[in-house]
């Protein structure tokens, strides 16, 4: 562990932008950058989620590194998964310079995480602050791609938080809220302000976490139930029948795998458990 002091070892608001004025860097809504400077926030991140000497943590987008170095402290390693040229570049040095002796625990992919297959360690925990034009999409290819990633705790946008832990008849239940449970427990986990980031979004930030559970028992395959749950979805406010009608190749057949797996053809997809969307995708015709 760092005999560094927290306090000269993670990054405040003058180190984010003497980094950032020296890198050239000025954060680009493209990829939904904003900063974490307030060193209190990425404690309170890493103490959230439970993140232990035996973890290994991947980590998406970690920017300048202010939870990279948060992690680093308490986690056995930490892989970074970057984007960003400049910013994958720079990032070793950083740690290299704050947390020389925690360095060599340190890796880094430079890579769209939507297309990582593969990483240098088998991740067991991922902690992120996610870029919020793409955090439901990441997220769920993390979570599929990497199934020794037993916990999971995510900064992203307070509407976007709401939507994943939503359970079925909430209004803003939706098709993130059912993926997500798939694979895992979610529940909010926080609420984080505006003002702990540079540049400051103009929306709220949330936290969640998810643990991860068994998917439902069905012999139907994900991408089937997730078929289900995309067509249930895509014109809300409609009846199962009308709204699967695409899906199943006619109404009639809608009706038909909603009797065979016990929902009244009336329902809507907001009322439904990701293991009834399972049942629906079994019975298909």
């Amino acid at each position: 562990m760092s005999t560094t002091e927290p306090s000269d070892v993670l990054l405040g608001p003058a180190d984010i932008r003497e980094l950032a004025s020296a890198l050239g860097v000025r954060p680009t809504k493209q990829r939904g950058q904003n900063f974490v400077i307030d060193a209190n926030t990425v404690r309170r991140i890493v103490r959230t989620a439970g993140v232990r000497e035996d973890d290994v943590v991947v980590e998406v987008g970690p920017g300048l590194g202010s939870l990279t170095l948060a992690l680093l402290e308490a986690a056995d390693k930490v892989v970074a998964v970057e984007i960003d040229d400049v910013l994958a570049a720079a990032l070793p040095a950083t740690i290299l310079a704050r947390l020389p002796e925690r360095a060599p625990r340190f890796s880094l992919v430079h890579s769209d995480a939507m297309k990582v297959d593969e990483l240098p360690e088998e991740p067991t925990a991922l902690v992120a602050n996610l870029p919020y034009n793409v955090a439901v999409p990441v997220l769920l290819h993390m979570l599929d791609r990497f199934p020794t990633i037993d916990r999971t705790l995510v900064m992203v946008q307070a509407e976007v938080a709401d939507r994943l832990a939503a359970a079925p008849g909430n209004k803003v239940y939706g098709v993130p809220s059912v993926k997500a449970n798939w694979y895992a427990e979610v529940k909010r986990a926080g609420s984080i302000g505006r003002n702990v980031f540079w540049p400051a979004p103009n929306v709220d930030s949330g936290l969640v976490s998810l643990v991860r559970r068994d998917p439902p028992k069905t012999t139907a395959a994900k991408s089937e139930v997730f078929a289900v749950v995309d067509a249930a979805f895509a014109q809300r406010r409609k009846t199962l029948r009308a709204a699967l009608a695409g899906w199943a190749g006619s109404p009639a057949a809608a009706e038909t795998a909603l009797v065979a797996a016990g929902i009244s053809p009336q329902a809507r997809g907001e009322s439904l458990t990701v293991e009834e969307f399972a049942r629906i995708a079994e019975a298909k015709p």
